[in-house]
């Protein structure tokens, strides 16, 4: 009762502290001044500053505009005087923002000299000026616009704000950082670089078209139906070499179509070859387990394993599969520093092995390094967790699913059902001369997922924590002689319900449940027993029966 009023009086603290941070936060951000852009923005945490992320996605856009629109307008008619100001309006509203990323994001980034991340704004604007990303955004921006009072509205001499292309990088990066499924994305984008090929492709094609004459010839664009779609039509079929394209009549017709077969073969392969890596990383995963599971089957089938036990290693493989995503969780987690691994056990198992009466009162660094040794194992069905006299070598904690206690002398009778949360097995982590024997055993009622702790793990841990260990021998101690005492009365309630109930009915046998009650080892399942012996025994014996239990 002390622990638990300790460790409420530790909860209520760490609430306490955590509402003064909150409210202390809440009156800084109401007293600081409402700033448009940060004062720096950090490029480590790829997902941390999610305005910076917005921002480049906003310049990515800009620049999708120049490399997509540049070519169209400069090789179809849909430039004219009369739309010539909306044109012109998005351009400049597209080189505001080069102007702003390049005069407010960009100088104010954080940067790492010697492990250090830099946060002062001068230090990040000389670091920022030293790049070669500067010149290139300053060469983005260089006017030639104004030989449009020479040479006319030409969307190509824009062509300098495509060098602002490693933003639009950049953008893809930190959004393949912050998203769950990046591999959706990459197939995507990798859909999109091929379309972008077909696009230029398509303006080319029209472009030599208009020059040498609509329908001058059988292989040029003869100018009916959407010019477009007419012309896309074409690069689709050209790049991609499904056949079908008009014999080509002229010496630059030749070229022309030699030119786009090479470059629509090293491009397309170079797609397909992109695309099958990203699917590939997308399900190494799922082929990893298929290829785990072929193996076990092939192992099998080699040593003529009975087919009962085939087809449940293939159910275990199947769950385990559709419960976790993965075979083994510290397949993932042993390439990452202890600092986060801890992090991540502390999340997952924490609230689960801080309620286990054994370990209250103990170091809590202790209890975390202990949640980096639990082990997820899968049970299915009818598999037996641990069995009665073996020895106890490790403790259990149901992590889902459900697990029963069975005995007696058929060994299916269920004195109790556990379930998520429960502890089983805890004494044996600490058991003394040979390890302790199990009393009952212990069955997967369904599919029961369990953390295991192993006794050898929990004794490295201990040597770093005297009294922690201490305490745990003292309740390991006190467990054992509970045990003890429980045994001895409850063979002793035993025999005096056997004849008591012999006395009042001698023509009837007495029930089982008074010869099970020895086999009964803890003090849920005696009292759960003594509940069922209460009700089985009515009248006089069942009141001699409750003084025994009280």
């Amino acid at each position: 009762e002390e622990e638990q009023e300790e460790e409420k009086e530790e909860e209520e603290e760490e609430k306490e502290r955590r509402m003064g941070q909150r409210k202390k936060r809440i009156a800084t951000a109401a007293s600081a001044p409402i700033r448009i852009c940060p004062c720096s923005l950090s490029p480590v945490s790829l997902s941390a500053d999610v305005t910076y992320v917005l921002w480049m996605f906003l310049v990515s856009l800009a620049w999708n505009w120049n490399a997509w629109f540049i070519p169209v307008r400069w090789a179809f008619p849909y430039q004219t005087t009369e739309n010539i100001y909306y044109w012109l309006l998005t351009d400049y509203l597209c080189d505001l923002i080069y102007i702003l990323d390049i005069t407010i994001f960009q100088p104010r980034l954080q940067f790492i000299r010697g492990g250090d991340i830099v946060t002062d704004k001068k230090e990040t604007r000389k670091n920022y000026i030293k790049t070669k990303r500067f010149k290139f955004d300053v060469a983005s921006l260089v006017p030639l616009e104004l030989f449009y009072f020479l040479t006319g509205i030409n969307p190509m001499l824009r062509l300098p704000r495509l060098l602002k292309i490693n933003s639009f990088f950049e953008f893809n990066e930190r959004l393949e950082a912050i998203l769950t499924k990046a591999y959706i994305y990459r197939v995507i984008r990798t859909t999109t670089y091929l379309l972008y090929c077909l696009h230029c492709n398509t303006c080319l094609f029209y472009w030599y078209s208009a020059l040498d004459g609509l329908g001058s010839t059988s292989w040029v664009y003869n100018g009916e139906g959407n010019s477009y779609i007419r012309c896309y039509y074409y690069a689709v079929k050209t790049l991609i070499t499904i056949g079908g394209v008009p014999e080509p009549t002229t010496l630059f017709e030749m070229v022309f179509q030699l030119v786009n077969y090479f470059v629509g073969v090293f491009v397309f392969s170079i797609m397909i070859g992109q695309m099958r890596d990203v699917v590939g990383a997308a399900t190494a995963a799922q082929t990893y387990y298929r290829s785990c599971v072929d193996n076990t089957i092939k192992y099998m089938s080699s040593y003529r394993i009975p087919r009962d036990v085939q087809n449940r290693v293939k159910t275990w493989y199947n769950y385990t599969w559709q419960s976790q995503g993965m075979l083994d969780e510290q397949e993932l987690l042993v390439q990452l520093p202890d600092k986060m691994r801890l992090d991540i056990a502390i999340d997952v198992n924490y609230s689960i092995v801080s309620k286990v009466p054994l370990f209250q009162g103990c170091d809590r660094q202790m209890i975390f390094d202990m949640l980096k040794s639990l082990r997820s194992v899968v049970y299915l069905p009818g598999d037996y967790v641990c069995k009665k006299d073996e020895v106890g070598r490790e403790m259990y904690i149901i992590k889902e699913g459900e697990v029963q206690v069975v005995g007696g002398p058929d060994g299916k009778t269920v004195f109790v059902t556990l379930r998520a949360g429960s502890v089983f097995g805890e004494i044996s982590l600490l058991a003394v001369g040979g390890g302790n024997r199990r009393t009952a055993n212990v069955v997967a009622h369904g599919f029961a997922n369990l953390f295991i702790l192993d006794k050898k793990d929990l004794n490295e841990i201990l040597v770093h924590y005297p009294e922690s260990k201490k305490l745990l021998r003292k309740k390991a101690r006190l467990n054992k002689m509970a045990l003890h005492i429980e045994h001895h009365y409850v063979e002793e309630l035993s025999s005096n319900l056997t004849e008591i109930w012999t006395r009042r009915h001698p023509s009837m046998p007495a029930p089982r449940l008074f010869a099970l009650l020895p086999a009964v080892a803890t003090t849920t399942l005696l009292h759960l027993t003594l509940q069922h012996v209460a009700m089985a025994t009515q009248g006089t014996c069942a009141s001699r029966m409750k003084k025994w239990t009280a």
